[in-house]
């Protein structure tokens, strides 16, 4: 594991402390789901009118 992949699993680990989330996986799920959004899916882009 490299140091900023270390660094970030320790940040992670503490927010998860600081939400009181990191032993119950049921709460984790619930506050992870307050702090962490699915990215929407990309919307098609709008076709030209005119044809070009």
């Amino acid at each position: 594991m490299d140091l900023v992949t270390k660094k970030q699993l320790e940040k992670f680990k503490q927010a998860a402390r600081e939400l009181e989330t990191d032993d119950d996986e049921k709460r984790f799920d619930e506050r992870l789901g307050k702090i962490a959004r699915q990215k929407p899916a990309e919307r098609p882009k709008p076709t030209d009118k005119n044809g070009d």
